[in-house]
């Protein structure tokens, strides 16, 4: 596929920033100063114009001799605060500049193909940190004054291809970024990109320079060096107050150095829209709150020969694989695409409650020209996602508290006269009202003397937050004893609304009673199953005292026909 390019102004196009890289990235700490881009408004050369006088207001000049001691602040290793890193190579070196022994000052715009001849008190291209890079001694004289070149394809180490030198994939849109700077901060010298093989005052190659640009986007280094550069916090003794617009706006770069025709369509799905909009929704459906929500994917797919950044910003609660506006598709005769993931964060579960949130795609391009549905045009896509978070159930033998263990004592009852009955009662104690969640109860086990002592139970199915559900326990009377008996019933959250079996917890009821064989003896008075002088000790004992216990004809009063009672059963004797 043969590109465009033109360096026509197609008019002031009144874009604004709100697609731009620096909407999207807000709040990152290495964003350019509100209001710093502000006028940059155009397109193509109308753009170009516009960064320049971005780039140049208030910009304090900065020499080559200053390199010396500012590039241990703006090319600080991240990993080691007393190191720089390389160009090229990328190696951490010591910061302390020993005359050029250890590294020395590469002009990446070699000072042969710019007018002038640098020395220590050189400014402009020739000392501004922006273009120029610290660099091992034997690789920036390897390097020469070659300009850079060998196309998209070009891969792998730094390396002369030629009369062509590549910068490796580590820095070679790094390089490219840093040349569109000198292009356009200092137009006004006569300085040029240029594809092939460039004269005096040019540069090039500017095809590969293009394709690198979109294979190697901004990274944290190269955005915390921009921002190092022109902040006078970070660089108090060597701040410029200007930046590189094409690492701040990488996405201006089609409009000024290609055409205003960027045919690029971003979509998510199976089909691309016409007019670039697609829409994926997520519906996760119930979810228990502190639960873990597996990583979803989607494929974001790039239609048209054309490269270009894009911005990827989920809302509160969401995060994804790839966001913030540092994201490029390469030029491609061929659709290309990549795997997204996107996660739900653990805090986005800890309260119950609907959740809803959305992932956005802009594609940040800024021409128009190229069709319905392309480059600017192309509307953003988005991810929807949903679910509710609910409470987790909570069973309990008691309305106001969580009891898991119940003792339910049955009584005594005599052989024959019939079954007796208690009730018990399931609780779910969820909070959160209408998302709290449901639980179901079922019976794991039954230990014991099951026969004489059984439920009335059946399965337990949604019952509600704040709901009971009772049964019935029951002591049978066919045979005589004292019997004993466990239940043991697990709780489930909802299996409907949550599948899966997510168990609660297990509740346990025990039961006793107890069913004797006949009518009480009642002249055993101290019921040790035999009649004897003990019985009629205890007797006299408790009606001298007027203890009621031997008030054996119950008409609540101690009297003769108590005796006459006691006598009669004692000597008849215990059935």
């Amino acid at each position: 596929m043969t590109y465009s390019r033109s360096h026509v102004a197609f008019g002031v196009l009144i874009l604004g920033l709100v697609g731009s890289c620096n909407t999207a990235m807000a709040d990152d700490e290495y964003s350019p100063p509100t209001g710093y881009y502000a006028g940059a408004t155009g397109t193509g050369s109308v753009l170009k114009s516009q960064l320049t006088s971005a780039m140049s207001s208030g910009h304090i000049l900065r020499s080559y001799g200053d390199f010396r001691n500012s590039a241990a602040i703006h090319d600080r290793d991240p990993n080691n605060s007393s190191n720089i890193l390389l160009v090229y190579n990328r190696a951490s070196v010591s910061s302390t500049w020993n005359s050029g022994v250890t590294w020395n000052r590469e002009h990446v715009w070699p000072q042969s193909l710019q007018p002038g001849s640098a020395n220590n008190s050189s400014t402009g291209n020739l000392g501004d940190p922006h273009a120029v890079r610290p660099a091992n001694p034997s690789i920036n004289s390897s390097r020469g004054n070659k300009p850079f070149g060998g196309g998209a394809a070009t891969t792998g180490a730094f390396r002369s291809l030629g009369a062509f030198y590549f910068p490796g994939d580590d820095d070679k849109g790094d390089i490219a970024r840093c040349l569109f700077y000198s292009d356009t901060r200092y137009a006004s010298t006569g300085i040029t990109l240029v594809s092939g093989f460039p004269g005096a005052n040019q540069m090039g190659d500017l095809d590969s320079l293009i394709a690198w640009h979109y294979l190697d986007a901004p990274n944290e280094f190269e955005r915390r060096r921009n921002h190092a550069i022109s902040n006078s916090s970070l660089n108090p003794s060597f701040f410029t107050h200007n930046r590189n617009a094409f690492i701040d706006h990488p996405e201006f770069v089609w409009s000024i150095y290609m055409d205003q025709m960027n045919d690029s369509t971003l979509w998510i799905g199976d089909l691309e829209p016409a007019d670039g909009a697609s829409t994926v929704d997520i519906n996760l459906g119930n979810i228990l709150v502190g639960e873990a929500i597996d990583p979803m994917s989607f494929t974001l797919n790039k239609s048209g020969n054309a490269g270009t950044y894009y911005s990827i910003t989920p809302s509160a609660g969401l995060s994804s694989s790839a966001q913030g506006c540092y994201n490029a598709f390469a030029m491609s005769a061929s659709p290309i695409d990549e795997l997204i993931s996107l996660t739900v964060n653990p805090g986005a579960t800890t309260i119950a409650g609907p959740f809803m949130g959305d992932l956005r795609i802009d594609n940040l391009d800024v021409t128009t020209q190229g069709g319905v549905g392309n480059g600017a045009n192309d509307i953003d896509d988005m991810v929807f996602v949903s679910f509710d978070v609910f409470n987790p159930g909570e069973g309990s033998f008691a309305a106001g508290s969580d009891i898991n263990l119940l003792n339910l004592d049955l009584g005594t009852i005599q052989l024959g006269a019939g079954d007796s009955t208690q009730s018990f009662t399931f609780f779910n104690l969820a909070a959160g009202g209408a998302f709290g969640a449901p639980i179901d109860i079922e019976m794991l086990t039954g230990t014991g003397d099951t026969n004489a002592l059984s439920i009335t139970f059946g399965v337990v199915s949604s019952l509600a937050p704040l709901g009971q559900s009772s049964f019935d326990a029951i002591i049978d009377d066919v045979a005589a004893g004292a019997f004993n008996a466990t239940y043991t019933f697990r709780v489930y959250n909802d299996r409907v609304m949550f599948p899966g079996d997510v168990v609660v917890e297990d509740l346990v009821l025990t039961l006793s009673g107890i069913v004797e064989s006949g009518a009480p003896c009642i002249a055993d008075i101290n019921n040790d199953g035999m009649l004897n002088f003990f019985d009629v000790s205890a007797f006299l004992s408790a009606f001298s005292s007027g203890n009621l216990i031997v008030d054996l004809n119950n008409d609540g009063m101690l009297n003769f026909f108590d005796v006459s009672a006691f006598l009669s059963a004692f000597s008849a004797g215990c059935p």
